[in-house]
């Protein structure tokens, strides 16, 4: 029987003078070619029970399948990077694709970047990182994670609070099927009915079929599940992946690239003001107003006479009909593909080029109300979205009139095509010394929208993309909220050298980013918050209406900023030092990076009010100087490493998402200093048995009172940032007798605070997880085949999920914590 699982490995000795090459695994594969080359680990084997703490300079740890695959399939991989001391993941279900909020060291998940292969997976506009759309876990070979510092080539223009890297897994030179066949619910007191949970994924190796290295994989996915807390909610999911592999000469050169293909349909639920949040377990259970009707019902119509007749009350008016919250939805079409290329030029000299596509066509929001009429503007009847209100000009209910209110939709549309390449020349130098110069090209084409559409009579949505065939006006032009065109350009140049003298590794590089934001703006800016009228375009009775006059003795604007384009660009010099000293099986490490984050579309969208020339209008961007100094231990079965680090951050830009006014709120809290402590220790025993403890302390300290107007400060001098967890500590042990394997995982997530004043917070909480393995069978066609059973928050623990904090606000939105779910898995292959 082939059992490959957690603790399938048995444990590996090796004299502490022998020498063994151990990847980084980092993102690009010109980064993890060049660490291969270099890292050096004495003592043993370099992961213990699917944990891996490289020995470099920067704080990092890797989770390879090994440990990944004892996590329910299907699961988010930030959810399993919760394993990880630092980090902390507050999934929005139990099962993965609702998304989720996510820290590192308390940098929020839009502070952080995540890639796969090297490719970006954070939005281009606002860098928000989406955690239901991430890749099957079965198709990952290993997740590493920088605790704070970014690799030098990294193609981000925000990761100021590290990274996550996945890797895909290299086709099998085997022919081998893999499969998971997985069913589950919600077992939670007070649940009123089944929320049912089913997926199903298959991958095919091809192996080498032409002998010459030419193998592949394909696979797909489906996932259908009841969301966890009401009547109405539904996720629907299926992904397809692929990679093709071709083997070149015998120094390790090869050409691969490999595809990725994405669709969810997903609401949104379980969002309550903390004020008003579930007092028991049985009350995070509800239902809402489905099925309904609207009230407006196509056909009636009005006479003249009716409508004059004193009193009159329009019958074809709104009643609420899928206006709840829970009614919002939130799709998206999202593709990539990823090119990975290594070829020696010479003896010493390698050359490694990465370049990749990606589409995303995505939305979010719900209903709102869409007015037949039109408003008057300095006496002129115009259509459009004005003063928060969309007018139309027109029937749109087809009862004759234009007199109504009807049930309507107006998502927050994006759509992004983004081309990218990571190119690293590398040069080895002797067995000590290398070099690398590497070039990275990152294009974002983002184009944003906030087309309508007509409900349903039951209150959905006809097309949960109303942009397919979008409402327009009486006056001939598609009516959006919202209406712009950016691209996001990125041309960025490093270099880093890696020297070993002695016991004492030298690691320098230099990160020089050249970011360029051309922003188009087809609205009128309202406000200097970004409020926006948008009419169609240039319309010379709307400006004559709302005149534009920027005071510059005061710096304040009147009237409405004319649609407009504007270009914002930003650079700095990055370096990043580090050295690392070994003295036996230990090591100790110390790192300094200096980090840039550029702002997102959103603020820089907001400066439009302003004129071009106007003091201080190009929004500052964030720069970051961190430190690490830790320590490591590593022999054959042990891996343990503590840090401690501290990052000076300046013109911190915090945000909270107001689902009310589907807006994203900022904040400017000045100089915030971040501190703490990461620590963590994996243990094998025996061949059979493994321990893992972690832990971390994450501190931090606004110096300043944010101004909140004239003469008006908030008091947070001194105060801690809001939404992150102050400390938390977990572990995770696993036994396997026979053919089964039986592991537990809890985890600690501490107090976080609600607001920058800190004057309210919420509790900690802790959850349970278990995990039951059971080897039945040999594939004749790959790995074991195993029933796999997995509960996740065991003692159903009722705690408040995910939030994103705010400046003075008691009562944020705040989402109810995962219940308990169970799910059992049929896996062969895996």
């Amino acid at each position: 029987m082939k059992i490959k699982y957690l603790l399938a490995a048995s444990v590996v000795s090796l004299s502490t003078a022998g020498l063994m090459a151990v990847p980084a695994s980092a993102q690009s594969t010109g980064t993890v070619d060049f660490e291969d080359n270099v890292i050096i680990v004495t003592g043993g084997r370099s992961d213990v029970g699917g944990v891996e703490i490289p020995k470099t300079p920067k704080a990092k740890q890797v989770l390879d399948e090994e440990i990944i695959r004892r996590q329910r399939p299907g699961q988010t991989v930030n959810d399993i990077v919760n394993l990880v001391p630092g980090v902390s993941f507050q999934n929005n279900d139990p099962w993965g694709s609702s998304g989720g909020s996510f820290t590192i060291r308390g940098f929020s998940s839009d502070r952080i970047s995540q890639t796969l292969d090297g490719l970006p997976l954070n939005d281009s506009g606002n860098y928000a990182l989406y955690t239901n759309q991430q890749v099957d876990s079965e198709i990952f070979e290993q997740v590493n994670v920088n605790l704070g510092v970014t690799d030098v080539d990294s193609p981000t223009a925000s990761a100021v609070g590290g990274t996550i890297n996945l890797r895909t897994r290299e086709p099998s030179d085997d022919f081998k099927l893999t499969g998971t066949l997985s069913v589950g619910d919600v077992f939670a007191k007070g649940k009123p009915n089944s929320r049912m949970y089913m997926r199903g994924f298959g991958m095919i190796d091809t192996g080498d079929i032409t002998g010459m290295g030419t193998k592949a994989f394909v696979s797909a996915s489906y996932v259908r599940y009841d969301n966890p807390f009401n009547n109405y909610g539904r996720v629907d999911k299926q992904q397809y992946n692929g990679r093709i592999w071709q083997d070149i000469g015998s120094d390790g050169d090869f050409v691969a690239v490999a595809g990725h293909y994405n669709e969810n349909r997903n609401n949104f639920f379980g969002s309550f003001s903390l004020n008003s949040f579930p007092e028991t377990r049985a009350d995070r259970f509800y239902d809402i107003n489905y099925p309904c009707t609207v009230d407006s019902v196509p056909g009636v119509f009005e006479t003249p006479a009716e409508v004059a007749a004193p009193g009159y009350v329009d019958p074809d008016g709104v009643n609420g009909c899928g206006a709840e919250f829970d009614r919002r939805f939130n799709p998206s079409n999202t593709g990539n593909i990823r090119g990975a290329s290594r070829f020696t030029l010479a003896e010493g000299l390698v050359l490694t080029v990465d370049p990749s596509y990606q589409y995303v066509k995505a939305n979010g929001g719900g209903n709102e109300e869409l007015l037949e009429g039109t408003r008057n503007v300095g006496g002129t009847e115009m259509t459009g979205f004005l003063s928060g209100r969309y007018y139309y000009g027109r029937d749109l209910n087809g009862d004759g009139d234009m007199l109504d209110e009807v049930s309507g939709f107006d998502p927050s549309q994006t759509r992004t095509h983004r081309f990218g390449v990571i190119s690293n020349l590398s040069f080895k130098i002797n067995e000590d010394h290398s070099v690398r110069l590497a070039y990275t090209y990152d294009d974002a084409n983002h184009r944003q929208t906030g087309s309508t559409s007509v409900a349903l009579l039951n209150g959905d949505i006809a097309d949960v993309f109303p942009i397919n065939d979008p409402l327009q006006t009486a006056d001939g032009f598609t009516l959006n909220k919202r209406d712009r065109q950016s691209y996001a350009t990125l041309h960025q140049v490093s270099g880093e050298y890696r020297g070993n003298f002695g016991d004492l590794t030298a690691v320098i590089g230099l990160r020089a980013p050249f970011f360029t934001r051309e922003l188009n703006q087809n609205c009128y800016t309202t406000s200097a918050s970004g409020f926006l009228d948008c009419v169609g375009g240039v319309n010379a009775a709307y400006e004559a209406a709302n005149p534009y006059v920027f005071d510059a003795a005061t710096n304040t604007v009147t009237g409405s900023a004319v649609p407009q384009s504007r270009t914002y660009k930003y650079d700095d010099i990055l370096p990043n030092i580090g050295l690392t000293y070994s003295f036996g099986q230990a090591s100790v490490f110390v790192n300094y990076a200096k980090g840039l984050s550029v702002p997102g579309t959103d603020p820089l969208y907001n400066s439009l009010y302003f004129p071009s020339d106007a003091p201080g209008v190009q929004p500052l961007p964030e720069t970051t100087d961190s430190i690490d100094l830790g320590v490591r231990y590593q022999n054959g079965n042990i891996q343990a490493q503590a840090a401690g680090w501290f990052t000076r951050y300046n013109d911190r830009l915090a945000t909270a998402y107001d689902p009310v006014l589907d807006k994203t709120i900022f904040r400017n809290l000045g100089r915030v200093d971040k501190y703490g402590i990461d620590g963590s220790i994996a243990w094998m025993p025996t061949p059979d048995a493994m321990l893992y403890v972690f832990g971390s302390i994450n501190e931090s300290e606004i110096k300043d009172d944010v101004q909140l107007g004239a003469g008006n400060f908030a008091p947070t001098a001194g105060k801690n940032e809001s939404g992150a967890p102050v400390w938390s500590v977990g572990a995770r042990a696993q036994y396997r007798v026979g053919a089964f394997e039986l592991g537990a995982q809890v985890k600690h997530t501490g107090k976080r605070w609600v607001n920058d004043i800190n004057t309210a917070s919420v509790d900690g909480y802790t959850l349970v997880d278990l995990d039951l393995r059971w080897t039945i069978a040999e594939n004749p066609f790959g790995d074991d085949v195993a029933l796999q059973l997995n509960v996740t928050n065991l003692f159903d623990e009722l705690y408040v999920g995910g939030f994103g904090g705010g400046l003075t606000s008691t009562g944020p939105f705040v989402q109810i914590g995962s219940p308990r779910a169970a799910s059992l898995s049929l896996i062969f292959g895996y």
